[in-house]
C-alpha cells in the first residue's frame, strides 16, 4: 500500500521507519515495536513529530461547544497558512505529513481548560484532546489541538520486503496488535 525507507538519522534516538502517502507526503516514525509471524514483520509505528488535528468550532454558548474534524486535504489547504502562523507564534511549525498533519516544537503544559473531550454516540471511547490555538479565516473559528493518547501505526513488511499499513480488522490481524500492544 504504502512505499517506505528505513532511516537511521543521528537526530532520533531509536531506530525510524518513514512512511510516505499516496500524494507522496511523508511521516517519520519510530518504531515502538516489532514481531515476526510467519515470514512477516509486523510493527507498531508512532510519529515522531506531534501529530495535530483541525477542528471547525461552532456553539452557541460559552459552555456548548460543537466541534468537526477537518479531514478534507482542500479544506485543510485553505486555512493551512492561517494555522500554521497561528502555531508559529507559540513556536511550533506545522507540517502535512502523510496520515496526519504534524508539528515541531515544544508543547504547552496541559491544563485542564486546554482539554477538548470528543464523546462518540457508538462504541468507541471518548477522545481527549490538547488545545494547542485557536483561529478564525472566512469568518469560521477553528481550532488546533493535538491527542493526549498516542496515535500508532499499525504495518507490516512481507517477504519482499515492502512496507503496507494494515487495518487490525483485516485478514484477522487483530490478535497479532494486541500482541505488539501488550509488550510495553
Amino acid at each position: 500500500m504504502s512505499p517506505s525507507q528505513f532511516n537511521r538519522n543521528e537526530e532520533y534516538e531509536e531506530e525510524t521507519l518513514t512512511i510516505v502517502d499516496e500524494l507522496g507526503r511523508s511521516l517519520p516514525c519510530y518504531i515502538e515495536q516489532s514481531l515476526e509471524i510467519d515470514d512477516m514483520t509486523y510493527l507498531l509505528l508512532f510519529p515522531v513529530d506531534i501529530p495535530v488535528v483541525i477542528m471547525s468550532i461552532n456553539s452557541d454558548s460559552d459552555e456548548e461547544l460543537e466541534a468537526a474534524l477537518l479531514d478534507d486535504d482542500e479544506a485543510i489547504a485553505e486555512i493551512f497558512d492561517n494555522a500554521k502562523a497561528v502555531l508559529a507564534e507559540q513556536n511550533l511549525a506545522l507540517h502535512h505529513t502523510a496520515y496526519t498533519l504534524t508539528a515541531i516544537g515544544e508543547l504547552p503544559p496541559i491544563e485542564e481548560e486546554q482539554i477538548l473531550t470528543l464523546e462518540d454516540d457508538g462504541d468507541m471511547e471518548e477522545e481527549e484532546l490538547q488545545s494547542l490555538a485557536y483561529f478564525y479565516h472566512d469568518e469560521q473559528k477553528y481550532g488546533i489541538y493535538t491527542p493526549l493518547t498516542p496515535l500508532l501505526f499499525f504495518a507490516r513488511y512481507d517477504s519482499q520486503n515492502h512496507l503496507e499499513l494494515v487495518s487490525p480488522d483485516q485478514e484477522n490481524l487483530m490478535p497479532i496488535l494486541e500482541e505488539l500492544l501488550s509488550e510495553d
